[in-house]
């Protein structure tokens, strides 16, 4: 069965296995969602990744972190879909309650934070919201 939008599978697989308390859950490999899982990594709301071959595509393994027995993040959405895109140019890039979330947006340099876009003075796709 295909996908119609890989982003949304992997947000809710993430989403669904944060509330189950999952030490970690493996997703379908591509090269925008290890891109994405650099983020989440590099913005501290998942522990660790890994990547597996597995003679197809691969998977990407992510380890869940939890702080007091609750997920790092509270939520996780998508934002552009694939029936509605959310293009934005520098000066509208969202900020996530008062910054204390990420925006990630998929650029023209590749896929980065909203923050990181702002810097660069780069608009672009806005893929989800993460706080």
């Amino acid at each position: 069965m295909s996908v119609t939008d890989p982003i949304a599978d992997y947000l809710t697989r993430i989403r669904n296995a944060a509330k189950a308390m999952h030490p970690y859950v493996d997703i379908p490999a591509s090269n925008i969602k290890r891109k994405i899982t650099d983020l989440l990594l590099e913005q501290k709301y998942i522990a660790n990744y890994t990547n597996i071959d597995n003679g197809h595509q691969g998977l990407i393994r992510i380890y869940l972190k939890y702080v007091d027995g609750k997920p790092v993040f509270r939520e996780l959405r998508r934002i552009s879909t694939p029936g509605l895109r959310q293009y934005v140019n520098h000066a509208n890039l969202p900020r996530i309650k008062n910054n204390m979330g990420i925006a990630i947006v998929s650029t023209s340099n590749g896929v980065m934070s909203a923050r990181e876009a702002k810097r660069q003075n780069l608009g672009g796709e806005v893929l989800c919201h993460v706080y």
